[in-house]
């Protein structure tokens, strides 16, 4: 019998019993979709965890004070220290000392109440130089940013996020518009493109004045001149390692410390944050494909199950055959043919279906899902493997099936 002959007796023997094989082919199609779905929702969190950490800036690592101990012995977190300074920013910016650093900027952040007339809302304000915009990666959509000449006289000239904006004056246009801080009085000079969330802030919720007006007119005291964050950009990816060392230990020789565990400041980068998250997810991943090809082997059984019953079933069928002369190979060959079909029907189906589910979920779910050509082809073939491997026990009793035995059964 040719392959052609085969694969036209194994569709004509499916055929014959549509409802039964539909049913077997569903277990292994929901399966092979939960794989795919599973493995598009992994990536796509990764992709989406990335996007966000990545919005902070590209290349970037971030400088944070150390932490504090109160005369109790209450230890804070760290940040909660006001260990680094303006002074430490400035440094940064040395060629000589930092060849590796394109630009510095540092933050001093404060959570203010913002008035416009009878509307109030709480944001946060953040003091920086004008090389924000840039080592941040953000960009104005309105107006413009704020300049040298702002943080040299002062000026109460502010820049907010979109959100913040509508909040306080009821759409993001608001160049021109004035609103209050503390009693005084900031004009609005620029609105920032959306940004979104970062894993713990909300970006587009900020209020950004010049670090110098941030420190004499909104928050004063003698810890003026700490700040909160520095955000160091390196030259490029490549350089980002050269960078951080380079931060690191122009840090520690401006605050005498030579032993860099005892350091009073901490550097992180961004693709620390980036592997961390992603190995996370990696595993998660892994975890959730694992409990969906559970499915699968589920679909595997009903395969076998069915091919038994053929077997059964069609018991007359291969000892005339045999008693006609068709070896035993030929009865394997059909009956593993039958088999692979089911298992590439549901393969190819599921697949559809995960796709299809992939492209309409990420509106419902408010995430991504990331279809993986491998993972659909490596699901196809696995569905055909499951027809081969669960295959192979019926296909091998129907050709041990003695024809005089065969024949004689009802």
């Amino acid at each position: 019998m040719s392959w052609g002959e085969t694969l036209a007796t194994g569709w004509h023997a499916i055929r014959a019993h549509s409802m039964r094989s539909l049913l077997t082919v569903l277990g292994i199609l929901i399966g092979i979709a939960a794989v795919i779905l599973t493995v598009g929702l992994g990536l796509g969190t990764q992709k989406d965890v990335s996007a966000q950490i990545s919005s902070l800036g590209s290349n970037l690592l971030i400088v944070s004070p150390g932490s504090t101990t109160s005369s109790a012995g209450i230890r804070g977190g760290f940040g909660s220290s006001t260990t680094l300074t303006t002074s430490d920013a400035s440094a940064l910016t040395s060629k000589t000392a930092a060849p590796d650093v394109e630009a510095v900027a540092a933050e001093k952040s404060s959570s203010e109440s913002l008035v416009n007339g009878d509307t109030n809302w709480t944001s946060t304000v953040v003091g920086t130089t004008p090389s924000w915009l840039d080592v941040r990666s953000r960009t104005v959509a309105q107006g413009r940013f704020l300049t040298a000449a702002d943080e040299t006289d002062r000026t109460t000239n502010i820049v907010l996020g979109s959100e913040t904006a509508t909040e306080l004056f009821g759409s993001p246009r608001a160049v021109g518009r004035t609103l209050t801080i503390n009693d005084v009085t900031f004009t609005v000079v620029g609105v920032l493109e959306s940004a979104g969330s970062s894993s713990s802030d909300n970006l587009d919720d900020t209020a950004v004045v010049p670090m110098s007006t941030m420190q004499n007119t909104i928050v004063g005291g003698t810890t003026r001149t700490a700040v909160s964050t520095i955000y160091v950009k390196a030259v490029g990816t490549d350089e980002i390692s050269a960078a951080y060392q380079e931060t690191q230990q122009l840090l520690l020789n401006l605050h005498g410390i030579t032993d860099a565990d005892n350091a009073d400041f901490t550097v992180s980068s961004q693709d620390a944050l980036v592997s961390t998250a992603t190995s996370v997810y990696r595993t998660l991943t892994v975890l959730l494909t694992g409990i969906a090809a559970l499915s699968l082997l589920v679909g595997g059984i009903g395969v076998m199950n069915i091919m038994l019953v053929s077997v059964t079933e069609r018991t007359r069928e291969i000892g005339l055959r045999k008693a006609l002369g068709a070896p035993p190979v030929a009865i394997r060959r059909q009956f593993l043919t039958e088999a692979s079909v089911l298992g590439l029907g549901g393969g190819l189906v599921g697949a559809a279906l995960g796709i299809a589910a992939a492209k309409l979920l990420p509106s419902v779910l408010d995430s991504s899902i990331v279809v993986s050509p491998t993972a659909v082809v490596g699901s196809i073939v696995i569905a055909v493997g499951i027809g081969l491997v669960f295959g192979v026990y019926p296909a091998v009793r129907a050709a041990r099936l003695a024809p005089i035995d065969a024949l004689r059964s009802e």
